[in-house]
């Protein structure tokens, strides 16, 4: 892998990791008043004061390089509501929750997606292929906190299989994954027919046929390594609906994440800790899509071609 590309996106990410840094900070200046403003019994002169402490009295230009500092030191600075606790002990806290939720949700929609639409693929315009594709525009149209309530109903309320909700074992964390799982799973799925049918329609294809290869070894041979390359691309923006929608699907199950700590904040006003959980989820999606990236141009070097050339 050339030296040149790897370099080329370092700096984008870097760029890419500023600029959401910087509009993050802004938008929560924009917004009106500050984090003590509903502490109503609170007299104006300690209101000052502790305005002072956090430095939320100093200029815009201040508060911004302090918090620049912060950033490249890891230091995220404490949470305005919660005393004794800092934006570092929440994300440490709530993110290995949340990523073993989304972990176990982008397997369940990159596996079942794929099995999906490799099956509509092959069974083209038969039973397999229309109910294939009916299961994944259900996966599209149903939201995943509609989803969540129904399989809660069915699975845990009337046949009583799965916990209705909370966190500490892995029968309690199958509902939320596959609720978070079934949009990406559906368009996972749809993806996958559609560049599997192309594939299959390829002259290589059918030199391979006439060989004598059966269907199975042509597609695992042939087809699905020609035909992925798309799916993984999609795997960068999956990862930020999964982390996205988690912030519904944790509230629903109750389960402990990071998700949660988000929702609150933004009901306390708590900006240290929406700026940080908002910068974090922004760094790990931006890593995400700069790892699939490379891991694409290895895959089709053609991609690293045709950027350099550009």
């Amino acid at each position: 892998m050339h030296l040149p590309y790897i370099l080329k996106k370092i700096t984008i990410l870097i760029t890419s990791l500023y600029l959401v840094v910087t509009l993050t900070f802004l938008l929560m200046k924009v917004i009106p008043g500050d984090p003590f403003m509903q502490e109503q019994a609170i007299p104006e002169e300690i209101l000052e004061s502790l305005r002072r402490h956090y430095h939320l009295d100093e200029s815009l230009l201040s508060q911004y390089g302090r918090y620049l500092k912060g950033i490249v030191t890891c230091d995220l600075g404490p949470s305005f509501k919660y005393e004794g606790r800092t934006v570092g002990d929440i994300i440490s806290e709530g993110f290995p929750v949340s990523f073993c939720l989304g972990l176990e949700a982008v397997c369940i929609a990159f596996f079942g997606g794929v099995t999906l639409g490799t099956i509509s693929a092959v069974y083209r315009s038969k039973w397999q292929d229309q109910l294939a594709m009916v299961l994944a525009v259900i996966g599209i149209s149903i939201p995943s906190f509609i989803l969540a309530t129904f399989l809660q109903y069915i699975f845990a309320m009337k046949l009583d299989l799965l916990p209705v909700a909370r966190w500490g074992s892995f029968a309690q964390s199958i509902l939320p994954a596959v609720a978070l799982a079934s949009i990406p799973l559906a368009f996972i799925a749809r993806l996958t027919r559609a560049n599997m049918v192309e594939v299959l329609e390829q002259d290589y294809i059918l030199t391979a046929k006439s060989k004598g290869l059966s269907t199975f070894q042509v597609v695992r041979r042939h087809v699905l390594k020609n035909s992925i390359l798309p799916v993984i691309t999609y795997l960068g923006p999956l990862s930020a609906t999964v982390l996205t929608g988690s912030f519904v699907i944790e509230k629903i199950f109750g389960i402990p994440g990071l998700g949660s700590w988000f929702v609150m904040s933004i009901t306390n006003r708590d900006y240290t800790v929406i700026m940080g959980v908002t910068i974090f989820y922004g760094a790990i999606l931006l890593c995400t899509v700069f790892g699939v990236d490379l891991l694409c141009s290895y895959l089709d070097p053609r991609i690293r071609c045709r950027e350099n050339k550009a």
